[in-house]
């Protein structure tokens, strides 16, 4: 075949997805193995959640509704705004996919920071848009040389707040004093998927930010049920935005693009307050009972406002990850975001805690970085 792929196709490095767990063992011939590399939820699905989708199972033959109806409402219920103000999508990366073929074309610019969610910039290119990447300032989004960067060209500005991997939130005075400085026709997208694990007194109201756009630049924000809800196999995510928006989203959304089993298991979890409580519990003793564990082995961690953190090991990250898979356990390495000496850990339940501190001190002094 004489295939003519674009150059900006051909320039694209795949998304290195977490490991899976059944890989894992495939490749080790090892069992009981755990995974505390893609910030999911220790505590599996939200109970209520499960029970919908059994009741649900009888009308797969049906298309799901194409709307979402009833999510969208109970979405926008929860967070206070019009159900013309939710766009579902199939995971909230398929919002930032939304977002750049609504808005960029060739040679359109769109800012982002580094590292970051590395989907921002792959949607950008097979788009033929260009990236400005700014790299974060200790280890936080720097919101100065973004605002310097943008122009009459500028269509989206990226920021993941709190940001992944670092777990860092930009204070809300700052984030509110930058998004008035960003000129009107850009849209500035708010990622929130980790905002669930966010101290309640330093979660910014995104309603607000919401209110009032008229002469103001664009605000999207988006989150997901993969997180806090447990429903990352379901792949389920929304965006609030402005209803003029909104519609120009629908315009680029593909028909019936949430399973009917997906929009059925959000709807129950956003009702299931009880498991949403003992998660972010979970997390919090869990985040604070690990990170004691790697300072006490001499690494350093980093504090964090999601359910998982970054730990410096003094050393070439790869190798830990590489010692730590061969005992069973699936950490992320931070190379491939230009953080050669770091790995990123999810808290776990607390078995799985303990078996990586263990499985930590271990592969530290197998490496010799201790």
């Amino acid at each position: 075949m004489k295939l003519r792929i674009p150059k900006h196709i051909e320039e694209i490095t795949p998304y290195p997805p977490g490991k899976p767990l059944d890989e894992l063992e495939r490749d080790y011939g090892i069992t009981n193995s755990i995974k505390l590399a893609s910030n999911e939820n220790p505590l599996g699905p939200s109970p209520l959640a499960l029970t919908a989708i059994q009741a649900a199972l009888a009308d797969l033959h049906r298309y799901p509704d194409g709307s979402g109806y009833y999510l969208s409402r109970a979405i926008a219920e929860k967070d206070g705004v019009e159900p013309s103000q939710v766009v579902l999508g199939n995971g909230s990366n398929e919002i930032i996919e939304f977002l750049v073929k609504a808005f960029v074309q060739a040679g359109d610019e769109v800012i982002t920071s580094h590292p970051s969610f590395l989907m921002y910039q792959k949607f950008v290119q097979v788009r033929g848009g260009k990236n400005h990447v700014v790299a974060l300032k200790d280890m936080s989004h720097d919101l100065e040389a973004i605002l310097s960067l943008a122009s009459e060209r500028t269509r989206l500005i990226f920021l993941d707040n709190p940001n992944n991997p670092c777990g860092t939130l930009i204070p809300t005075d700052d984030l509110l004093s930058f998004i008035s400085e960003i000129p009107d026709h850009v849209v500035v997208v708010l990622d929130e998927a980790y905002i669930d694990f966010v101290e309640d007194n330093l979660q910014v109201d995104s309603k607000s930010l919401l209110e009032n756009r008229e002469g103001r630049c664009g605000v999207v924000c988006m989150r997901t049920f993969s997180k806090a809800f447990g429903l990352a196999g379901l792949r389920i995510g929304y965006g609030l935005m402005e209803s003029s928006i909104a519609a120009c989203l629908h315009k680029v959304r593909q028909p019936f693009n949430i399973n009917q089993l997906a929009l059925t298991a959000a709807e129950a979890a956003i009702r299931d307050g009880d498991f949403y409580q003992k998660t972010r519990k979970l997390v919090d003793q869990g985040k604070k009972y690990l990170m004691a564990g790697v300072d006490a082995c001499g690494c350093r961690s980093y504090p964090s406002q999601t359910n998982f953190f970054l730990i410096d090991v003094r050393g070439d990250a790869t190798v830990l990850y590489e010692s730590m898979l061969r005992r069973g356990v699936i950490v992320r390495s931070m190379k491939a975001y230009g953080f050669d000496q770091f790995i990123r850990i999810n808290v776990g339940t607390m078995i799985e805690n303990r078996r990586f501190a263990e499985a930590f001190r271990i592969c530290l002094k197998e490496c010799g970085y201790v």
